[in-house]
């Protein structure tokens, strides 16, 4: 097969000149994205579809006069955090992958680490511009409703389940904003963003150790559940397994053969937490609850992913994980399945999102285990669905997810897809490997 075509990007006149051309294109950033094998993307992607790098646009970060973040071509998330707290401003969202850009991951609906306690990534953008297929800036309001002569009443009504998730299996089309937010390019190209910030305050965290989930997931679920009444003081609840922390120096490894809850709190609310969450917790030692500075846990929660992918490259291996998202109702039942995953002989490990009953579950297998693996997904796909819950709640879809997200579409989003490419993508350009194609 001849080499993938690829075209880099240094401004948005290039940008709007390659886009009239009407080349098939899937635009990327960073390449951090989980759901697009760049390491194989000539396997996957159609031989005269062009890989689009928007990295090399120069990018711009200044404040709004209502202080909010705009944010113009390629910044990482890292570089807009770093912004608001030399203003004493912060953003709400928190991916792991910091290097990421910030525009890519409202191209697919990024959400991160706080969404326990500032909600989704959608509801943090006031307005955003969009390059269309006619190379023309458009822009698109959050406070404006979405009026694009398509039929989305049903569409929506099937989205309200939902309406609380980070995201659905399909993107909300209910504001302006909700046109590019998700929709992973296959609409347009974002060119910029609004995004709210607020108030820098110092926080900390509040780390919890606990027994093996695979033994016994009791402790686990007792601060799962009490945790749910403090989401205004708690911005981020999150979880790391023994197996994944094992992948970590035994310095950096804060539990022994133990997996960890921990909590970002505000260090003004930190008592609070303290005497009203932790003390009243049942299953819990005390002695296993300690403070730890942000520096030092930011540091732990970016090394554990990253030790694993350096491990398994090593060995050749390939990660098939999971982005599932249930409602608390079947938090149980996600954690019993995943219990079944621990003894079919396959390396695994288990992190995430907490609180939000939001978590990635990791096989490891050698490549002859490759295809039982992926069948043991698409029987845990079968149940999310059966749970009215959602596989794919904040990497995205790419091209590794299509298969599993299928039967979560009914004829109702198939029609809208359908006729958003049409209105939106007439030529067929944009990631036309897409979910929406």
């Amino acid at each position: 097969m001849p080499d993938q075509k690829i075209k880099s990007f240094y401004s948005t006149d290039e940008l709007r000149a390659h886009i009239l051309s009407g080349e098939p294109t899937l635009f990327h950033s960073s390449q951090t994205s989980t759901v697009i094998p760049f390491e194989n993307i000539r396997g996957v992607l159609q031989t005269n579809t062009t890989l689009g790098n928007l990295s090399t646009i120069k990018g711009h970060l200044e404040f709004t006069a209502e202080k909010n973040l705009l944010v113009k071509g390629f910044v990482t998330w890292k570089e807009a955090k770093e912004f608001c707290r030399s203003h004493a401003r912060e953003i709400m969202t928190s991916p792991t992958e910091e290097l990421a850009g910030v525009l890519a991951g409202i191209a697919t609906s990024c959400t991160g680490e706080r969404s326990f306690g500032f909600k989704n990534l959608r509801s943090q953008i006031v307005e955003l511009n969009y390059i269309n297929h006619e190379g023309i800036e458009q822009k698109l309001l959050a406070d404006k409703k979405l009026d694009i002569a398509v039929d989305l009443l049903d569409y929506q009504k099937d989205f309200a389940p939902y309406a609380d998730f980070k995201n659905a299996p399909y993107p909300r089309l209910l504001v302006e904003t909700d046109l590019m937010t998700g929709t992973e390019g296959q609409l347009g190209i974002i060119s910029s963003a609004v995004i709210k910030t607020i108030p820098y305050e110092e926080e900390t965290y509040l780390f919890i150790l606990l027994p093996k989930w695979e033994e016994n997931d009791e402790p686990h679920l007792e601060i799962f559940h009490a945790v749910q009444a403090f989401r205004n003081e708690i911005r981020a609840c999150e979880f790391i397994d023994s197996n994944s922390l094992s992948y970590l120096p035994p310095e950096k490894n804060p539990g022994k053969n133990q997996d960890v809850v921990f909590l970002e709190v505000r260090k003004s609310d930190f008592e609070y937490v303290y005497e009203n969450l932790l003390t009243k917790l049942t299953l819990i030692n005390e002695e296993n609850i300690f403070e730890m500075a942000s520096g030092k846990c930011r540091d732990l929660r970016v090394s554990v992913p990253r030790a694993i992918f350096e491990v398994n490259s090593r060995m050749g291996v390939s990660k098939k994980g999971t982005d599932v998202q249930v409602t608390p109702a079947h938090f149980k039942e996600l954690l019993n399945f995943y219990r079944k995953y621990t003894s079919l002989g396959v390396a695994y490990n288990l992190f995430g999102h907490f609180g939000d009953a939001h978590l990635h579950f990791n096989f490891m297998p050698t490549p002859d285990k490759n295809d039982f693996c992926n069948q043991q997904l698409e029987e845990l796909y079968q149940a999310v669905l059966n749970w009215n819950g959602s596989p794919f709640a904040e990497h995205g879809i790419g091209l590794l997810k299509k298969k599993f997200i299928a039967p979560f579409y009914s004829d109702n989003q198939r029609k809208v897809f359908h006729a958003l490419k049409q209105k939106f993508d007439p030529k067929g350009q944009f990631f036309p490997e897409g979910f929406m194609s």
